[in-house]
C-alpha cells in the first residue's frame, strides 16, 4: 500500500493498494491551515500495510510544501518505509483526460500561475512531461490547452507514485519545486561602526 500526502493545493492525503485502487482518502480544499489538519487527515487514513510514501513536491507555496513534505518524510522515516517525491502537477495531468499536448496551471500567488505541460502518457503510464514546470503571469496566453484546478487527488498522486516505483524511475529530487525564492533571507553582516 502507498500512502500519499500533497499540500501544493490544499491538503489531501490517500492511501491506494499495489494495483491503484483507492483505499481511504481525505482532503480539504482549504489553500491555508495545512498544519492545523495534517494530523487529522492522516489519522482518518492511515492503516497497516503501508509499504512507500509518496510526498507531493510542488510546484506550490513555501510554507504549505514544508509542512506537506515534512509529514510524509516523517511518517516514512517511522515506518521504515521509502520515500517517493513526485511533483504535483503529475497528478492533476494523470486525471486530465485530454488529446494531445495540455498545460497543467494551478495558482502560484502574486498574480503568476505555476504551469507544466504534458502530451498524454508515456509507456509505464507516467504523464509525459514536454515542458518543465515554470512561472507565467496570470492571464498569459498559452499555446496548449490549458487544465486549471484548485484541487488534486491525493490517489492520483499515490498512482503516479506506483507507476514510478514499478518502473524504477524517479521524478523528482528531494528539494520541493517552489519556484522562487523564498520571502525570507539571512541579513547582513552587521554593520561596521566607526567611532
Amino acid at each position: 500500500m502507498i500512502l500519499a500526502v500533497d499540500t501544493s493545493l490544499g491538503t489531501t492525503v490517500a492511501v491506494v493498494d499495489a494495483d491503484g485502487r483507492t483505499l481511504a482518502e481525505a482532503s480539504t480544499p482549504d489553500p491555508l491551515g495545512h498544519a492545523e489538519v495534517i494530523g487529522d487527515l492522516l489519522a482518518q487514513v492511515v492503516r497497516p500495510g503501508i509499504t512507500h510514501v509518496v510526498a507531493g513536491m510542488g510546484p506550490g507555496p513555501f510554507t504549505g510544501l514544508r509542512i506537506g513534505i515534512a509529514a510524509a518524510r516523517a511518517f516514512a522515516l517511522g515506518r521504515g518505509a521509502p520515500l517517493i517525491p513526485i511533483p504535483s502537477h503529475f497528478a492533476i495531468a494523470l486525471d486530465a483526460s485530454a488529446d494531445g499536448p495540455f498545460a497543467v496551471v494551478t495558482d502560484a500567488r502574486r498574480r503568476e500561475i505555476a504551469v507544466s505541460v504534458f502530451d498524454g502518457v508515456d509507456a509505464d503510464g507516467i504523464p509525459a512531461l514536454v515542458r518543465p514546470t515554470r512561472l507565467e503571469k496570470r492571464g498569459v496566453e498559452l499555446d496548449e490547452p490549458v487544465h486549471e484546478t484548485t484541487e488534486l487527488s491525493a490517489a492520483a498522486l499515490a498512482r503516479v507514485g506506483a507507476r514510478a516505483i514499478a518502473a524504477g524511475r524517479v521524478l523528482a529530487d528531494a528539494e520541493p519545486l517552489y519556484l522562487r525564492s523564498p520571502d525570507v533571507v539571512q541579513p547582513g553582516a552587521p554593520k561596521r561602526v566607526s567611532s
